[in-house]
C-alpha cells in the first residue's frame, strides 16, 4: 500500500493526496514534477531509478487507508546526482 507522502524529497513542496505533479519511484521516494524534471532528470537520487506520476487515492479510502503526514525533506546534492548520471 502506497504511503502517498506528503511532500517532495529535495524542495519541500506541499504533495496533496490528489496532486497531479507527484512523482514516485519504485521505493516511493517522492518528489515534485519540476523537481524530476528540471532537477533529477528522471532519475530518482535514492535508488537509480525512474518516475511515475503517483496515482491519486480516494478520498473514500482515506479513513480506511489513511495518508501519511510523515514528512521527509532531504535535499538532493545536485552536481553529485548529475555526475553519478554521467558514469
Amino acid at each position: 500500500m502506497l504511503e502517498i507522502r506528503p511532500n517532495c524529497e529535495h524542495c519541500d513542496k506541499d504533495l496533496p493526496y490528489d496532486s497531479k505533479e507527484a512523482f514516485i519511484c519504485t521505493f516511493e521516494c517522492t518528489f515534485c514534477k519540476d523537481c524530476v524534471e528540471n532537477i533529477l532528470n528522471q532519475v530518482c537520487p535514492n535508488c537509480g531509478g525512474d518516475f511515475q506520476q503517483r496515482p491519486i487515492r480516494p478520498e473514500a479510502l482515506h479513513e480506511k487507508y489513511p495518508i501519511s503526514q510523515k514528512r521527509i525533506h532531504k535535499p538532493v546534492d545536485v552536481a553529485k546526482h548529475l555526475e553519478s548520471l554521467s558514469h
